[in-house]
């Protein structure tokens, strides 16, 4: 069953197919449960258990929801390597570190949600991230 979203478009986007959203998290239960809302809402959400698994399988995707603190690459690494790979690429870091301990050093399009987060947080982290 396809959920159209009653958003408009985004600029330069002219698909009715849902958004692609890649989930890079290392805890199955929060990956599982992340992915799992993002399909309930409309979203193509595929699931990654590591920064390595998502950058070896060269997937194209329209926003990426990373964890910060991963085993092996975490999820800063990947958003600066993503970032100089594909610019306009619009990242949502999550972590559980509070804002003012995070120096992350990475332009938009990036955005931050502090675990735990409502779902209506991350609603509003992904239209300002795919809608920019």
């Amino acid at each position: 069953m396809l959920i159209l979203l009653a958003e408009p478009l985004a600029k330069g986007r002219c698909s009715l197919k849902p958004w692609s959203i890649a989930v890079i998290e290392d805890d199955e239960s929060f990956r599982m449960a992340l992915t799992e809302s993002l399909d309930s809402l409309g979203y193509e959400a595929r699931e990654f258990a590591s920064a390595e698994e998502f950058i070896s399988g060269e997937v194209a995707c329209d926003c990426v929801i990373t964890d910060m603190r991963m085993p092996g690459m975490s999820g800063l690494e990947l958003t600066r390597i993503l970032a100089s790979r594909v610019p306009s690429l619009p990242i949502i870091m999550i972590t559980a570190m509070p804002h003012s301990e995070l120096k992350v050093g990475v332009s938009p399009p990036f955005y931050m949600l502090k675990k735990p987060f409502r779902t209506d947080a991350l609603i509003d982290a992904l239209n300002r991230a795919l809608k920019g």
